[in-house]
């Protein structure tokens, strides 16, 4: 299989991984020949990358650390969560969640479970489950990142546990948005900007009166926003003053934000997020935090094609240790096809990755 640009497939190529909504259904199954009307509601439902085949790759399958069913589980939480808090008073919205943490606390057990001692790299973008609403996907994307980061960093379980929490309900703030503002298909005013920049403030608010989460839950959802520099919000705090799981989320949130598909404007790819990362860091990010954040995500999944800097390119077929030093098909060698072999990038430390190619062309 092979990870393209949906808008890239050509009618009548099959689909080689099924995409589902958040309830488990599926929307196009694994196998079926996509025509023009199929691709134009995938684009329209959001479907920035799907896995196609190809007989080149036909053998290439990606391992997901965390199973679909648990995948739906975890949003599932989050959706039922936020409507049930979205539609109580405020006075009451507290009580909502207090009844709502113990199976937040169970999935992220359950999340913590199949990531530990899984050897794959996490990866969101090559995920296929559908939502209509990109909070949802984002705080559960931000939780598999964050749980990531935190075992990586080899942090206690108890902390880990913690981190995901605050990951899982950092954004709980935006319940207290409108929803006309939360599903605005467009750039907000900057009036409905300094709405959404509330959130922060809101969650803890809302998060601190909530007896069941502890009160370190609450300062993640209030820091998520801040920067080392001080140029966050909503207080402006800096370094240390900023506490570690935050730095954590905000991290994880950031990438996730620029690495998700918007109606206003492309998704980054990995590789690309990564960079906007290191180009913050010390003045935004925490410089191990990124690290970390680099050896926990795969920055080339499984399946995308890639170009080196000797001019050959191929595909993805494997993660190793170093996310940036995958093993790869070679297809081509100076623009001509040739006979596939592979190569791993941990044993040719000379060959990098110089770009990604997310069309689909038959070679």
């Amino acid at each position: 299989m092979r990870l393209v640009e949906t808008r890239s497939v050509e009618i009548g190529t099959t689909l080689a991984k099924a995409i589902y909504n958040e309830n488990g259904k599926v929307l196009v199954n694994k196998g079926v020949t996509l025509q023009g009307y199929t691709l134009a509601r995938l684009i329209k439902l959001g479907i920035t990358y799907i896995y196609i085949d190809d007989k080149q790759t036909e053998d290439i399958v990606y391992q997901d650390p965390i199973s679909d069913p648990m995948k739906r589980e975890a949003i599932n939480a989050i959706v039922t969560t936020f409507n049930h808090i979205h539609s109580e008073p405020f006075s009451s919205k507290s009580f909502v969640l207090e009844k709502s943490v113990e199976e937040y606390k169970q999935v992220i057990q359950h999340l913590m479970n199949e990531l530990r001692g899984k050897p794959e790299l996490m990866s969101i973008l090559s995920d296929v489950c559908v939502h209509d609403s990109y909070i949802f996907t984002h705080s559960m994307n931000v939780t598999l990142y964050s749980l990531a980061v935190a075992m990586e960093l080899k942090l206690r379980p108890k902390q880990i546990e913690m981190i995901g929490l605050g990951a899982l309900m950092h954004d709980i703030g935006k319940v207290i948005v409108p929803t006309e503002i939360l599903k605005k298909p467009g750039r907000l005013t900057e009036e409905e900007y300094l709405v959404i920049k509330k959130h922060p403030e809101e969650g803890f608010e809302l998060l601190r009166k909530t007896h069941t989460v502890p009160l370190l839950v609450a300062h993640c959802a209030f820091q998520h926003h801040e920067r080392l520099d001080g140029k966050g919000y909503p207080r402006g705090l800096q370094g240390n003053e900023i506490h570690d799981y935050a730095k954590i989320i905000s991290v994880a949130d950031v990438f996730d934000a620029v690495t998700s598909n918007r109606i206003y404007r492309a998704a980054m790819l990995p590789h690309e997020g990564l960079e906007l990362l290191y180009s913050g860091v010390e003045k935004q990010f925490d410089t191990d935090i990124v690290k970390a954040f680099h050896k926990a995500v795969a920055i080339y999944p499984v399946g995308i094609t890639v170009e080196l800097n000797d001019g050959r390119k191929g595909v993805v077929v494997k993660q190793n240790v170093l996310s940036d030093r995958p093993t790869i098909r070679i297809l081509e060698e100076e623009g001509h096809p040739i006979t596939p072999y592979e190569i791993s990038l941990m044993e040719k430390l000379s060959v990098v990755i110089t770009g990604c190619d997310t069309t689909f062309k038959s070679v």
